[in-house]
C-alpha cells in the first residue's frame, strides 16, 4: 500500500447525501478515504436522502449547519483511518452544483477568528448566515422565475447562447430571484452569496472564496462568451437598481482553475495539525470535478449514476442548445464541458427496486438482486419473444429537468417494426408492474442520454457510426453490472464500457487530482497532461461491457431505431397525457 508519509493531497466532495474525502499521493495513488452519510450520521437534522422536501411548494433544501458538522466529522474519521494531516500539502474540493448559501454581514469576521477548541457549527451557526437553508438542485419552486429568465434575453435559445443553458429550476439565478422576492429583508442584509463549492472552500480557507470559472456557468448569470457577469441577468435577479449590489454579493470569479486561493485556515492547523503552508486549490462543481477523475480524450464520455444521472464530455466546440448544458472546462482554457443532467436518476431506479422487493417480501434494505433478475428476465424493450410488443417507459418521481415535465409515470407499447406507440395498461399486453419497470427505467434513462447527445457525437474511427469512444461509468449505480451492460448496449462505446475503480468517489478523486495539479503543475502543463503522465489505467479502471463491439452492435442499432418512438413518448408526456 502506498505510504501515508509523503506529500499528500486531499479531495472533498459535498454531495446531496454525503460528504466524502479521499487522500492521494503525488503519484495519484489513493491512500485513505472517509465519508459522512447525512441521514445516518447526523440524524438530528431530520433529513431524508440529505434534504428536506416541501412537496406543496416543490421546495427541496438542506440545512447549512449539517454540512459544517459533516466537515468536522469526516476529518475526525480520516484521523481514525491513519491520516497524519501534517503531510497534506494541498486541498481541493467540489460541491453539488447550483445550491446557494447566504452569508451574513459578520461572516468574514467569524471565519477569520475561529476558536480551535470549538466546532465549526458552534461558532458559525447562526451568526455567519443570513439564511439557514440552501436550495437543493432537486428544487422545482422557480417555474415563474425561469420564465422571466428565458424571456430576459429574448428566449430559451438566446439565454442558452449567452449562459450555456436555458433557465432551469435549480439554477442559482432563478433561485436568487425567488429568494429576493420571498425574503426581501434577508436578501438585503446578505453580504455574500456562495455556491456550495465556494462555500466549502470558504470554510477551509477562512475567508469567502471566489466562485470558479466552471461552476459559475450553472447560475444562468454568467456570460460565457464575454467571460463576465451578464448585466441584464443581474438586473433581473437583483432588481432594477440592484445590479451593483448583486455583483458585490456574488464577488469576482476566478478564471484560473489551478494555483492556490491561499493557505489553509489556522483553525484547521490548530485543531487537526495541517501544515501552515497547506494550500487551498480552487473548488469546483461536482460534475466538473467528476470529469477530472479521468484523463479524458475527445469523444470519451462519463456517465455518472448517482442520485442524478449525468452525462459529461469535454469538447473544444461551444454549441449551446436549450436541451443540454455547456460549461467552461474547470481547468483547461479553450475547452468546454457538455452536460446532460436528470433529477430522476438513482432515486427513480431505487423506487422501482424497492417496489419489486416489497412485492416479493424481500426485507434486505437496498438489495438489487430481484431488480437485476427482473431486468434479465426479458430481452431489449422488455420483450420475451421477438413477436412481443416492446415496452417504453418514462419514470419521473420528481418533476424532471430534461424534458421539463411534471412528476409522473408513462408506459407505452412500442411496435419495433412500425415504430408506433400505444398507451400501456397494467396486465394488458403483458406489462407486469413493477417487474417490467426494471428494464424499462434503465433503458429509458440511457435512451434519453443518447437522444440528446447524438448531434454532438462524431464517429470515433473509420467505418464506425457516431458514438462515444469510451463510456466511463461512475457513481453508485456503476457497481451494478446489469445496469452497466445496458449502458453499453444503448450508448455504444467503440472501445467498450469501463468503471472507475473508486467510482463512488470519482468526484472527490477529481478534486484531489485538481489539488495535486494546482500545486505541482509545470509551466503550461494542463491537468490532462499531469494526470495522464501519472495515471495507470490497469490500476484505475475495469472494463465492464463491450459497448458497440463484439456481438453487441446489433442491439446498439435497435436502440437507435427506437429513438424516434422514445422522443414521441416524451412529447406525449409533455402534452399532459396520463401519468
Amino acid at each position: 500500500m502506498p505510504s501515508l508519509s509523503g506529500p499528500l493531497y486531499l479531495g472533498l466532495d459535498l454531495s446531496t447525501q454525503q460528504l466524502k474525502a479521499i487522500v492521494i499521493t503525488q503519484k495519484l495513488q489513493v491512500v485513505c478515504d472517509a465519508k459522512v452519510e447525512f441521514d445516518v450520521d447526523l440524524p438530528r437534522y431530520g433529513v431524508q436522502k440529505g434534504v428536506h422536501i416541501n412537496e406543496e411548494g416543490q421546495e427541496v433544501y438542506a440545512p447549512v449547519a449539517m454540512w459544517l458538522d459533516a466537515l468536522d466529522l469526516v476529518l475526525e474519521r480520516l484521523k481514525v483511518n491513519g491520516l497524519q494531516f501534517r503531510n497534506v500539502r494541498g486541498i481541493g474540493g467540489a460541491g453539488q452544483q447550483h445550491g446557494s448559501i447566504y452569508w451574513s454581514q459578520t461572516a468574514e469576521r467569524l471565519l477569520e477568528t475561529l476558536d480551535p477548541s470549538k466546532t465549526l457549527a458552534e461558532q458559525l451557526v447562526p451568526g455567519a448566515f443570513s439564511h439557514p437553508w440552501s436550495p437543493n438542485w432537486q428544487d422545482a419552486s422557480t417555474q415563474r422565475e425561469c420564465a422571466r429568465f428565458n424571456e430576459c434575453l429574448g428566449g430559451e435559445e438566446d439565454l442558452a447562447t449567452v449562459t450555456g443553458s436555458k433557465a432551469h429550476h435549480r439554477f442559482t439565478g432563478p433561485q436568487i430571484l425567488r429568494f429576493r422576492g420571498k425574503f426581501p429583508g434577508i436578501y438585503k442584509i446578505t453580504s455574500r452569496i456562495s455556491l456550495v463549492s465556494s462555500f466549502l472552500a470558504s470554510l477551509v480557507l477562512g475567508s469567502i472564496a471566489p466562485i470558479d470559472i466552471s461552476d459559475v456557468c450553472g447560475m444562468n448569470l454568467w456570460d460565457i462568451g464575454k467571460c463576465q457577469w451578464s448585466e441584464p441577468l443581474l438586473r433581473l435577479a437583483g432588481g432594477q437598481d440592484g445590479v451593483s449590489d448583486l455583483r458585490k454579493k456574488l464577488g469576482d470569479v476566478r478564471e484560473d482553475g489551478g494555483g492556490s486561493l491561499g493557505s489553509i485556515s489556522s483553525w484547521f492547523v490548530s485543531r487537526y495539525g495541517f501544515p501552515e503552508d497547506c494550500q487551498v486549490a480552487p473548488f469546483t462543481g461536482d460534475n466538473p470535478s467528476t470529469m477530472l477523475a479521468l484523463p479524458l480524450r475527445p469523444l470519451d464520455a462519463i456517465v455518472s449514476l448517482g442520485t442524478s444521472t449525468t452525462l459529461l464530455m469535454s469538447t473544444p466546440k461551444y454549441i449551446p442548445h436549450p436541451s443540454y448544458h455547456f460549461f467552461n472546462h474547470p481547468t483547461t482554457p479553450g475547452l468546454y464541458m457538455f452536460m446532460l443532467c436528470y433529477k430522476n436518476g438513482g432515486l427513480a431506479r431505487e423506487r422501482i427496486r424497492d417496489s419489486i422487493n416489497e412485492s416479493q417480501g424481500i426485507t434486505e434494505e437496498g438489495s438489487w438482486e430481484a431488480f437485476n433478475k427482473a431486468v434479465k428476465a426479458s430481452l431489449q424493450f422488455g420483450m420475451r419473444r421477438s413477436s412481443d410488443p416492446g415496452k417504453l417507459g418514462l419514470y419521473f418521481p420528481l418533476p424532471e429537468i430534461v424534458p421539463n415535465v411534471r412528476a409522473g409515470v408513462w408506459r407505452f407499447y412500442y411496435d419495433t417494426c412500425t415504430g408506433s406507440l400505444r398507451e400501456a395498461r397494467e396486465g394488458y399486453g403483458g406489462w407486469k408492474i413493477p417487474q417490467d419497470d426494471a428494464r424499462a427505467i434503465v433503458e429509458s434513462q440511457f435512451l434519453s442520454l443518447r437522444l440528446r447527445s447524438q448531434n454532438l457525437i462524431q464517429a470515433p474511427g473509420f467505418d464506425l457510426p457516431p458514438q462515444p469512444r469510451r463510456v466511463y461509468l461512475v457513481g453508485g449505480g456503476s457497481l451494478n453490472e446489469v445496469i452497466a451492460s445496458i449502458a453499453g448496449d444503448v450508448l455504444g462505446g467503440s472501445e467498450g464500457v469501463y468503471r472507475l475503480d473508486v467510482s463512488r468517489n470519482a468526484c472527490a478523486l477529481g478534486a484531489a487530482y485538481k489539488a495535486a495539479w494546482s500545486i505541482e503543475r509545470g509551466e503550461g502543463e494542463m491537468l490532462e497532461e499531469f494526470v495522464g503522465a501519472r495515471w495507470r489505467e490497469e490500476d484505475a479502471i475495469k472494463k465492464v461491457g463491450e459497448g458497440y463491439m463484439g456481438d453487441r452492435w446489433g442491439l446498439w442499432k435497435e436502440y437507435g431505431e427506437a429513438l424516434r418512438a422514445f422522443e414521441e413518448a416524451e412529447r406525449r408526456a409533455l402534452e399532459g397525457g396520463s401519468g
